[in-house]
Formats: C-alpha cells, sequence, structure tokens
C-alpha cells in the first residue's frame, strides 16, 4: 500500500477543489451525473492500459491514483463562462466558441495556482494538464494549443475518450442523448483523428464495462463516494469523513 501523508491544512484545498468541480458541474442541472461518469470511464480507460498496451509503463499505481483524482476537475474553467453560452440551447456562433474554448485555459491557470500553494500538488498538477489538453485532437486540430499526436499528454488524451462518450450519451440544454452503441461507433471513427488510437482500442476492449457504469450511475445505483471503478484497486475520492478519521490519504493500491 502506498501512504500519501495529508495535513488538514493541505487537505482543505483539495475538498474545496473537489466542491468546486461540483459546483462547474451543477451549473447544467441535464449534466449533473457527468462526473461520476466520466471519473469512471477514465479509470476504466487508464486501468486498461496499465495492463497492455503501448503505455503500460507509464501508466503506473501513481498515475491511477492522481488521474483518478484529476479527472472531476476537467471542466472546472466551465465556472468562468457566461451562462449565456454556457447554456445556450442552440449552436454557438464564432465569437461565442471562441469564449467557450477559454475554459481549458481558466481551468489549467487555477488549477495551476492552487498547486503552487500545496505541498500535496501532484494530482492538482496533473489536473491542470488535463483541464488544458483534453479538448486538443490527435490530428492536432484540438485547442487551446492545437497539439498533435503524443504532444498532447496521456492522462489529457485518455480523458477526451470519457469525456466524449459521456457527452455524445448524454442529453444536453442543446441536443439529445445519442444511443451508446452510435456514440461508440462515432468514437471509433475518430481513432488516429480526433483520438489517440491506442486509447480507442482501450476504449473497445472496456465498452462493455462503459455501459455498466452509465447504467449503474443513471439508475442511481452509484455516488460519488462510490468506487465504481480501478476494480482491482478500489480508489475512493477524498472525503472529509475519512481524512479526519485516518489522517491520511491510503489508497488501496497494494
Amino acid at each position: 500500500t502506498e501512504i500519501y501523508p495529508l495535513s488538514l491544512h493541505d487537505a482543505l484545498p483539495i475538498l474545496t477543489m473537489f466542491a468546486l468541480a461540483q459546483l462547474a458541474d451543477s451549473r447544467d442541472p441535464e449534466t449533473g451525473e457527468h462526473l461520476l461518469r466520466m471519473r469512471a470511464y477514465a479509470q476504466l480507460l487508464a486501468e486498461h492500459l496499465s495492463k497492455t498496451g503501448p503505455y503500460v509503463r507509464e501508466v503506473s499505481r501513481q498515475f491511477l491514483a492522481e488521474f483518478y483524482r484529476s479527472t472531476p476537475l476537467h471542466d472546472i474553467g466551465k465556472v468562468g463562462i457566461p451562462d449565456s453560452i454556457l447554456l445556450k440551447p442552440g449552436s454557438l456562433t464564432h465569437d461565442e466558441f471562441e469564449i467557450m474554448k477559454q475554459h481549458t485555459i481558466i481551468g489549467a491557470e487555477a488549477l495551476e495556482n492552487a498547486a503552487k500553494q500545496s505541498s500535496f500538488g501532484e494530482f492538482l498538477k496533473m489536473a491542470a494538464v488535463i483541464a488544458r489538453s483534453h479538448h486538443e485532437k490527435f490530428n492536432g486540430g484540438g485547442y487551446p494549443d492545437g497539439l498533435r499526436g503524443k504532444e498532447i499528454p496521456l492522462c489529457a488524451r485518455i480523458t477526451a475518450v470519457a469525456d466524449v462518450f459521456d457527452a455524445l450519451t448524454s442529453a444536453r440544454v442543446y441536443k439529445d442523448a445519442m444511443p451508446c452503441e452510435a456514440a461508440r461507433e462515432l468514437i471509433v471513427s475518430q481513432s488516429g483523428q480526433h483520438f489517440d488510437p491506442a486509447v480507442i482500442e482501450a476504449f473497445v476492449a472496456c465498452y462493455g464495462e462503459f455501459v455498466k457504469v452509465k447504467a449503474a450511475v443513471d439508475e442511481g445505483q452509484v455516488d460519488a463516494g462510490t468506487p465504481v471503478v480501478c476494480v482491482a484497486h478500489p480508489l475512493p475520492l477524498i472525503s472529509p469523513e475519512s481524512l479526519l478519521a485516518a489522517g491520511s490519504l491510503s489508497p488501496s493500491l497494494s
């Protein structure tokens, strides 16, 4: 087991970050379960990549622990986007989309600053990377930096697939939910274009588990404290109760 000492001084800003992530997500009433599903999908992909494929050495136990705590913060920058744009029921104009894209930079800068203020900031550093780069595309056509291929950090490449699957299969103010199988076909068709082909291979392998997670969350069988993924090594989210009871964060990674 790997132990990560965590003082109350360091715990409070981390817990605050999770509260802010939930706040950002709750601004859209139709995506209230987004953090739960997306976190689960992302971790399923990361777990798979830790066992097979070209990224086995990169996806270490430390990576898995930090990744699990980082992914809920991917869209925290949306707190800086006006409701008139964030909740617009129709298509965004060019200018509105340029404003929307700024959520990646807003989130990254906020998380980078938070990481500097804490001695327990490793997962916040990863969260900042994910916040900035999860809308990059493998072919270089994404934003905000137009990164291409492996220039895009692995944590962001994994998050991108999880985030898009949930976006496609969830109802939003501007669209209906797409059936899971149709979303699967669309995502697979973007291998090498939008997405890293190795991550798409993991997605295909994990697709059945994605469907199970979606059903569990949508049916209310899962809440924010349920370790729905990282099946071999459950990693519950940080909670005030566990911190006060144990005085440290002890993810089950043995």
